[in-house]
C-alpha cells in the first residue's frame, strides 16, 4: 500500500502541512519536530513526488549506478561502460535518452541504501548495483526490500558482478562474476608450477567477492591436497599488499608464491618483495585478479585472472534500459579466465 503525506503526519504526531513544510525546507520548523517528521519518513519509507517533470510518468530519465569507489579501475570500468551504453540510448534531443548518475558509496552500506532511498525519491528509470555485497544480513534484508520496492514502482534494477539476491527483490537481471572458478584455476596454475607454499592477500573479510575468490583458492589446495599457506585481509588497495606481504613473510618465510586479492593489491605485493631484495618471479610468483589496464604494462607483467569488466558494464546498461532481453531466469554467470603472462609467475626456484 502507498504510503501518504498524511500517514506521515500521523506517525510524527504533526500536521500534513508541517511535514510539507519540513520535506520542501521552505519554512522554518523547531529542531525536535523536524527529527520526528524525518524518522517518520525513514520508518514508513515514504516517498516524495520527484520533480514535476517525472509526475505524469511512473519513471524519470534517471539511472543510477551505484559503485564502492570510482577511482577504483574495477568500478570506474564498469561504469564508464554502462554509462557510455545508457548515453546511447537515445536519437539526440529528447529522444528518449537517459541521464545516467554514479553514485560513489565508498563501500558504506548506510551510503547505499542512502543513495537507493534518494534514486527511489527521483523514480529513477533504472538502478544498476555493480561489484560484491556485504555479507550482512540485516543490510542485505534492507537492500533486497528497497530494492524490491524501486521495482514495484516501475525501476529496472540490474546487478553487475554482484552475486544474487536471496527472496523477491524485483531484479530484472544479474551478471554475476565466475569469481571462485576464475580463482580456483589461478591457484592451479600455480601448482602446476611447482608452488606448495602458497601466501594469500584477501580483500575485506565482510565482502562477498573477497569470500568467494578465496572459496576458489582453498578450493584448488584442498584438491591438491596442500596445506593453505598463511592469508591476511585488508582493503582492495596497494598499501594493502604491501603491508601484508611483511605479515605473510613472518608466518611463513618460505613462501614461493602469493595470491593477491585484486592486481592493486598485487602492485604492493610486488613492491614489498623487491624491497626486500626478492625477485619476482626467481624468488617469489605473484598473481593478481581482474586484469586491469595497469597489469600488462607491470614491470615484470602481472599474470592476473580476466573479467570482462567493460563488456559486463556495457551489458547492465542495455539491461538496464531493457534493450537487451534478460538471461534466461535473470541470471547470467559472467566467466573468469585466467591470463598467464609468464612473468609475475614462474616455475618454483630450490
Amino acid at each position: 500500500m502507498t504510503v501518504t503525506l498524511a500517514d506521515v503526519a500521523a506517525r510524527a504526531r504533526v500536521s500534513p502541512a508541517t511535514v510539507s513544510r519540513v520535506l520542501n525546507g521552505n519554512y522554518p520548523v523547531a529542531a525536535a519536530t523536524r527529527e520526528r517528521v524525518m524518522r517518520a519518513v525513514d520508518e514508513l519509507d515514504y516517498v516524495p513526488n520527484g520533480p514535476a517533470s517525472s509526475l505524469a510518468a511512473a519513471t524519470s530519465d534517471l539511472v543510477g549506478i551505484l559503485v564502492n569507489d570510482i577511482a577504483d579501475p574495477f568500478f570506474g570500468i564498469m561504469a564508464g561502460a554502462a554509462q557510455s551504453a545508457i548515453g546511447e540510448s537515445g536519437a539526440g534531443r529528447a529522444g528518449g535518452e537517459k541521464l545516467a548518475v554514479v553514485c560513489n558509496t565508498g563501500g558504506s552500506p548506510e551510503r547505499e541504501l542512502t543513495y537507493l532511498t534518494l534514486l527511489q525519491r527521483q523514480r529513477a528509470a533504472a538502478v544498476i548495483l555493480t561489484g560484491g555485497s556485504l555479507e550482512d544480513e540485516e543490510h542485505l534484508a534492507a537492500v533486497t526490500a528497497k530494492l524490491a520496492r524501486l521495482a514495484d514502482a516501475g525501476t529496472r534494477v540490474v546487478l553487475c558482478g554482484r552475486p544474487p539476491l536471496g527472496g523477491d527483490a524485483g531484479v530484472a537481471a544479474t551478471l554475476a562474476f565466475d569469481n571462485r572458478a576464475g580463482s580456483r584455476r589461478l591457484t592451479e596454475h600455480l601448482l602446476s608450477l611447482g608452488h606448495r607454499r602458497i601466501g594469500y592477500v584477501a580483500g575485506p573479510a565482510d565482502r562477498t567477492t573477497t569470500r568467494h575468490r578465496l572459496e576458489g583458492h582453498r578450493d584448488a589446495l584442498r584438491a591438491a591436497d596442500v596445506a593453505e599457506g598463511p592469508t591476511v585481509h585488508g582493503p582492495y588497495d596497494r598499501a594493502s599488499g604491501y603491508d601484508a606481504t611483511g605479515e605473510l613473510l613472518r608466518l611463513d618465510p618460505g613462501l614461493t608464491a602469493v595470491v593477491a586479492a585484486n592486481d592493486t593489491v598485487a602492485l604492493g605485493v610486488c613492491a614489498a618483495l623487491r624491497d626486500r631484495g626478492l625477485g619476482i618471479p626467481g624468488d617469489v610468483s605473484v598473481a593478481g585478479f581482474d586484469d586491469l589496464p595497469f597489469s600488462v604494462d607491470a614491470v615484470p607483467a602481472l599474470t592476473t585472472v580476466r573479467l570482462p569488466l567493460h563488456e559486463a558494464g556495457a551489458r547492465a546498461g542495455r539491461l538496464a534500459l531493457g534493450t537487451e532481453e534478460a538471461p534466461p531466469g535473470g541470471l547470467a554467470t559472467v566467466p573468469a579466465e585466467v591470463v598467464v603472462r609468464g612473468s609475475t609467475a614462474g616455475p618454483r626456484v630450490g
